[in-house]
């Protein structure tokens, strides 16, 4: 996360959901952010003061009238320093309050008199979560550019399942990290490949290869981050959805073509992350090969090439390619990127890269030879994001 030296006020308020908090105070500092807690007198109850002091590092605020604040207006002076206040757990009782600008204790009245932005992390039983009276407050949050980030569905403490549990701390600190991006993508809709595909040589048999998708997941979320509308199609791969990504899961080069096909109409970016497969079996068997006394031969044919299909639109979007070479890294990505007539390829070498979660790229464009550097997949996808932000053709 790129978020050394920003200062956020952590609100948390009263639910089972607060001990979390504790993690999310953890995983900010670590990430260089100066972290300000403030908590409601029910939240005392579910975890102590002493532990998100412990924490932070700084005072815990609990009080409206602390005397220790100039002038008794910490309602004021807490949050005029911050670049972002984030309350998480909010309960359905704060939700309201803030919809409503009600300010009965240090945390809302602060909420009401901030000047920086303001992010909810809603957390509460589903119940309570789809009552019309909390929905109508999240529509007047909505609506007065309070950020949101969740809730989830999932089993909850009451032992109810459903919406309404909150984002847990790694989540909210990817959001927290989302929010300090700049949006350099804004407006755009930018549609990534990512993952394997795999062609099924009987039923419990497929040809694949060992792309893990970290880097297309991570192009996702860059190109996310940066203000972009993003659609990922994903081959079969365990990770997680990126937050505010719209997901389309296929297995077989072909229903990945399919899927781009359907996407590209409406995308102003494609971004070729997938290691899709070359070739597909030709007359794959309907039941299990049986071991036989011989070898298996297996014939062949050729898979749609699905990046050359789109650079070669009518009118088709900003295309970026992805070469992962085991040498001639240099010659093989250049010959890549002028034989499929794209303007920027990014570069790396397939023993180093896949399955790794760190990598090095190089891009390469009209312009020439852009090295990004070695580092976490994330950290070189930003790097990508900007670097495409900044050769795409502005608008008259």
């Amino acid at each position: 996360m790129t978020l050394k030296d920003k200062r956020v006020l952590l609100g948390i308020t009263g639910g089972i959901a607060a001990y979390k908090s504790a993690e999310l105070t953890r995983l900010l500092t670590r990430a260089g952010v100066e972290v300000r807690v403030v908590m409601t007198e029910a939240a005392t109850r579910f975890i102590t003061p002493v532990t998100m002091q412990a924490l932070s590092g700084q005072t815990v605020w609990t009080d409206l009238w602390d005397a220790r604040v100039p002038d008794n207006m910490g309602h004021i002076e807490l949050s005029r320093d911050r670049d972002l206040i984030v309350v998480a757990p909010a309960s359905a009782d704060f939700m309201a309050k803030v919809a409503h600008g009600l300010a009965d204790d240090l945390l809302s009245t602060l909420c009401v008199a901030r000047r920086c932005p303001l992010m909810l992390a809603p957390a509460m039983n589903v119940e309570m979560w789809e009552n019309a009276a909390t929905q109508r407050s999240l529509q007047l949050l909505r609506d007065d550019g309070v950020l949101l980030a969740g809730p989830a569905a999932g089993d909850q403490a009451c032992g109810e399942i459903g919406m309404g549990r909150m984002l847990e701390p790694a989540q909210i600190a990817a959001e927290v990290d989302n929010f300090f991006q700049p949006k350099l993508l804004a407006g755009k809709r930018v549609l990534v490949t990512a993952g394997p595909t795999e062609e099924p040589i009987d039923p419990v048999r497929v040809l694949t290869n060992v792309s893990s998708g970290k880097m297309g997941f991570a192009v996702a979320r860059a190109a996310r981050d940066a203000g972009a509308d993003v659609t990922l199609v994903s081959g079969p791969v365990a990770l997680a959805t990126p937050s505010g990504v719209a997901r389309i899961d296929v297995r077989t080069a072909e229903e990945m073509f399919e899927a781009v096909k359907k996407a590209v109409k409406s995308a102003d970016v494609f971004i070729s992350v997938a290691a899709v497969s070359d070739y597909r079996v030709k007359n794959r068997a309907s039941q299990k090969i049986k071991k036989g006394n011989g070898g298996l031969s297996l014939e062949l044919e050729e898979n749609p090439d699905i990046l050359s299909w789109v650079a070669a639109l009518p009118k088709p979007p900003y295309c970026v390619g992805f070469a992962a070479e085991s040498e001639n890294l240099a010659q093989y990505a250049k010959e890549k990127r002028l034989k499929k007539r794209l303007p920027l390829i990014a570069a790396n070498l397939a023993q180093e890269a896949l399955g790794a979660d760190d990598s090095a790229i190089t891009l390469y464009d009209d312009r020439g030879e852009h090295p990004l550097g070695r580092g976490p997949k994330l950290q070189l996808a930003r790097k990508l994001v900007e670097h495409l932000a900044g050769a795409l053709p502005q608008k008259k």
